[in-house]
């Protein structure tokens, strides 16, 4: 493994680049940002809510996706407040126990700001057993809802008419990754590596799965995606997690400070909804050797929040030590014991970057700040 020499990103996130001198294309895109005329930016988010700005009356005009947390709060302030638009939100429920904080803040969202929030709570049968399935072969547990999170907004801003769609950052530009492109249009964001779907064939191979079960999973035809605007709102201003939590805090969002000290990651407000969603994002680890502690700890960097060697600390204390709540209520949801759990893992670690240590445990062969 090769690690990013300003950031703590290693090249085996899928679709990282690295350019000569080592830097990786998240870092590049961020220091790109100098120069971007961000007011011309502005300028033309404003002209796109001009030209859909009461387009339906007194209904909706615009859609927000959102989860509830900090970002989503940014979102829906943004295009109710700021650009005095008319927000329906359209959010997917993952059907796990919540935490406190992520009960409140959904409610909040939507007493804040004064928008209606329609969810979908999807077949919990259908999760259940796709979950087993994707997680034991692909270490995927949540790409059902995952997923969803991606197709149903579309199909519901179809429905409600409202063609622009709004999103937080683009994933792939902001940080490197699967279809790296700088735009404003979120129109192909179906394509990166967390909605790029499991062929139909392979999931009616699944036991009690049939078509009708997936119905939700399925974008948009090329004829109503034509109908859609759907943008990221990173294209138009700077974007920053940490000025998103500041600034929602002060609206009502609140974290995990005085609920749940997670073991894996290093800070309170990033998917504070439920324990057991946490799994997915932990699984990079065993596949790519990176997890939510080096996605946050290079943001954190390249913000200037902290030094590359800070943020090794945080990597090598915290990437790689999965929340005991998190698999507590996961084996619960799924009908796994725990031992089932950890034996599933440890057939998913990457042998070609991990090895066994004396204590059985796994342990990267290339770790940060060992390179």
């Amino acid at each position: 493994m090769k690690y990013c020499k300003k950031c703590v990103m290693p090249d085996t996130r899928p679709g990282i680049t690295f350019n000569s001198e080592g830097v990786c294309s998240g870092c590049q895109s961020y220091e790109k940002r100098k120069n971007v005329n961000w007011e011309k930016r502005y300028q033309e988010l404003e002209a796109i809510c001009d030209k859909y700005r009461g387009m339906n009356g007194n209904e909706p005009d615009c859609a927000v996706a959102v989860s509830g947390g900090k970002d989503s709060h940014y979102q829906v302030h943004l295009m109710k407040e700021v650009m005095h638009m008319n927000p329906i939100l359209f959010s997917v429920e993952d059907n796990f126990d919540m935490t406190e904080a992520g009960k409140h803040n959904i409610k909040n969202i939507s007493e804040e700001f004064g928008c209606s929030i329609i969810s979908c709570k999807p077949d919990i049968r259908t999760q259940k057993i796709l979950m087993r399935y994707m997680f034991e072969k692909y270490g995927k547990p949540t790409w059902y809802i995952d997923r969803l999170i991606y197709t149903y907004p579309l199909l519901m801003a179809i429905k409600f008419n409202t063609p622009l769609l709004v999103y937080g950052e683009n994933v792939s530009w902001e940080y490197g990754g699967l279809g790296r492109k700088e735009t404003y249009s979120a129109r192909e964001q179906m394509d990166n590596g967390v909605a790029l779907g499991v062929p139909t064939e392979e999931l009616l191979s699944v036991a009690g799965i049939t078509e009708k079960d997936l119905y939700l999973t399925k974008a948009p035809d090329q004829k109503d995606m034509d109908k859609l605007d759907p943008i990221y709102i990173s294209y138009f201003m700077p974007w920053n997690d940490f000025v998103n939590y500041e600034f929602s805090k002060k609206r009502g969002f609140h974290d995990l400070t005085h609920e749940w000290q997670r073991t894996h990651m290093i800070n309170p407000f990033t998917q504070v909804d439920s324990r057991a969603y946490l799994v997915q994002g932990w699984m990079k680890y065993p596949k790519f050797g990176h997890a939510s502690s080096t996605d946050y700890a290079s943001r954190m960097v390249r913000y200037g929040l902290i030094s590359r060697e800070e943020a090794i600390e945080l990597v090598r204390k915290y990437d790689h030590n999965l929340d005991s709540l998190c698999v507590r209520d996961f084996c619960n949801f799924c009908g796994y014991s725990e031992s089932e759990f950890w034996e599933i893992i440890d057939n998913l670690y990457n042998r070609e970057i991990f090895q066994k240590n004396t204590l059985g445990a796994w342990e990267l062969k290339t770790p940060i700040g060992g390179e």
